[in-house]
């Protein structure tokens, strides 16, 4: 099993680091919660159920971790400036100066949400997980990710320069 294990785990880095990015809001910080709750799960790799989503099991892991950093960051200050972003979809959509513009501009309004919206919107648009996916990750009713992402895109649309029911 732990070869299939580590095996598995190292393919879900890509978008283990991708929704560690969306929630640190930075490159560093969110490789830096890959790397813990990478090192986390194999330290745990016996808690993991055989046959069940090895991604759902990490997005929860890095949630956890997330939320305890938070936690920890509120004692000692905010140490995380949003105009310091750098914005990277590793080549594969935004070639065109407008598309990575509208990439800069989504980033930066995704950062600027409340941490719950953020972490919903990361894991159902970013990552593609269900609603169900996404409450079992975050241990919350399906209702309340609804109510979040709900939330969290009539927050964008303002940021993003769109009006509610289609684009300007």
């Amino acid at each position: 099993m732990t070869n299939l294990f580590q095996r598995d785990l190292v393919a879900l880095v890509p978008k283990l680091r991708r929704f560690a990015f969306s929630l640190t809001g930075n490159q560093p910080d969110g490789d830096d919660l890959v790397q813990s709750a990478c090192e986390k799960a194999l330290r745990n790799q016996a808690q993991f159920q055989m046959g069940s989503r090895m991604d759902s099991w990490m997005y929860r892991i890095i949630q956890t971790l997330w939320m305890d950093d938070l936690r920890k960051r509120r004692v000692r200050g905010p140490a995380m400036d949003p105009a310091d972003i750098e914005i990277s979809d590793e080549g594969k959509a935004a070639r065109l100066p407008e598309d990575r513009m509208m990439l800069a501009q989504a980033t930066a309004a995704m950062a600027a949400l409340p941490e719950a919206q953020r972490a919903v919107l990361s894991l159902i648009a970013v990552e593609g997980l269900s609603y169900k996916e996404a409450a079992e990750v975050l241990d919350v009713p399906v209702g309340t990710v609804m109510s979040r992402l709900s939330r969290a895109r009539e927050a964008l649309l303002p940021r993003l320069g769109q009006s509610r029911g289609g684009r300007q």
